[in-house]
């Protein structure tokens, strides 16, 4: 069952930046082909790595986080540890490379 939260505006900083834990950000929107590619290599990631939050932001619901962030292209995937931003990776990628990302950056 996977463990990606929907995060909103108003909750950014409590879920993400005050996180106890790394937590990946998955900027998307319902629009984007390769967002909806994406996600479920998100979702099977966050069955796997339970040392990391996952989260998903949508950007046209969410224009306030996206523009602080200064999302410009989707799927924008970006690691935040502890209240910082730690790594991004801007475009789909696969499996692996997801992960090696994450490890990566925490």
């Amino acid at each position: 069952m996977p463990n990606v939260a929907d995060v909103k505006d108003a909750d950014f900083e409590t879920e993400v930046l005050k996180s106890d834990k790394p937590v990946l950000v998955d900027f998307w929107a319902p629009w984007c082909g390769p967002c909806r590619m994406t996600g479920p290599v998100v979702e099977e990631l966050s069955d796997e790595m339970t040392d990391v939050k996952f989260v998903k932001v949508n950007v046209d619901e969410n224009q306030e986080t996206a523009a602080k962030f200064g999302i410009m292209s989707i799927p924008a995937l970006y690691v935040f540890k502890d209240g910082e931003l730690a790594g991004k990776q801007i475009g789909a990628v696969g499996k692996e490379e997801l992960s090696a990302f994450i490890k990566g950056s925490i």
